[in-house]
């Protein structure tokens, strides 16, 4: 009987296509199938599984000339929604923001949030290390153009990998989210003053180091607060770009003296968040 021995190349040539179907395998299981409506996607992402600290993602993508909101999402907007209470050997997940961009609402106001394509990073608690983590989360959040649709999702995924081929998207997010600061902290951007003008002004001044644009948000104690946007003051002092915002959107019957406010500088490549009390 005669057998017939495969070539150098043939050898080769199985052993490569071995190796994708592996990668093939292996990027399955770092990331749960695209979720699709009509002008998005959203999927998990898990990143290494070392400790009983996880980092995994939610990662959308937006139809060009549509977009989603960021946790707060400005002049009008809703920000998205996550549950993960049905996950698997989850103590807590906490969503870390990228930066937000700005744009026009389509009504005369701003909204906040991202466009293209945005991965919001995890930090996952497990309860137990040794064992299996499924983290299953219903995703509640908005696209919109011209107007916004609502879009129900639904996700599942598996941490179980030593290397996962999705570490490198992960910690590329993580890049993006706004790094804690203080007030005064010698940064590339930073934010030098904040101070009340009045009853109801509060001017904040910041240090940029050059003219490139800066954007200026800011949170309240609450999700009921409704702050506006922080506006460029046009006549800023001598190397300084001056913002100003009302104190509208307090809660009713609530004091805003002492309050503590969540301040997101962003400018360029450098993004930074500072938490401050109103005096």
């Amino acid at each position: 009987m005669n057998a017939t021995v495969p070539s150098a190349s043939a050898l080769v040539l199985a052993a490569a296509l071995l190796a994708a179907s592996f990668a093939t395998t292996a990027h399955a299981q770092d990331a749960s199938p695209w979720q699709k409506d009509g002008h998005s996607a959203v999927r998990l992402l898990a990143g290494s599984r070392s400790g009983a600290v996880l980092l995994g993602g939610v990662a959308f993508q937006l139809q060009p000339g549509w977009k989603t909101y960021w946790r707060t999402p400005g002049d009008s907007g809703v920000p998205p929604r996550f549950d993960f209470s049905k996950s698997d050997n989850v103590e807590a997940v906490t969503i870390l923001w990228p930066a937000p961009k700005k744009f026009d609402d389509g009504a005369g106001g701003v909204s906040l949030g991202y466009h293209d394509q945005v991965v919001l990073p995890l930090r996952i608690v497990a309860k137990t290390i040794d064992k299996p983590v499924i983290l299953r989360a219903a995703i509640n959040y908005a696209v919109c153009e011209k107007l916004c649709i609502p879009v129900e999702a639904n996700a599942e995924l598996t941490f179980n990998s030593v290397a996962s081929t999705e570490d490198s998207a992960l910690f590329a997010a993580l890049d993006t989210v706004p790094k804690p600061a203080n007030v005064g902290d010698p940064n590339p951007l930073t934010i030098l003053d904040v101070r009340r003008e009045g009853k109801d002004q509060v001017l904040v001044d910041v240090a940029s180091p050059n003219d490139r644009p800066v954007n200026l948000f800011v949170e309240g104690p609450t999700p009921d607060w409704g702050l506006p946007v922080p506006k460029l003051v046009e006549h800023s002092p001598p190397g300084i770009k001056r913002f100003a915002f009302q104190l509208d959107g307090v809660p009713p019957g609530v004091n805003p003296d002492g309050a503590a406010l969540k301040l997101t500088l962003v400018g360029g490549d450098h993004s930074y968040e500072f938490n401050i009390n109103l005096d």
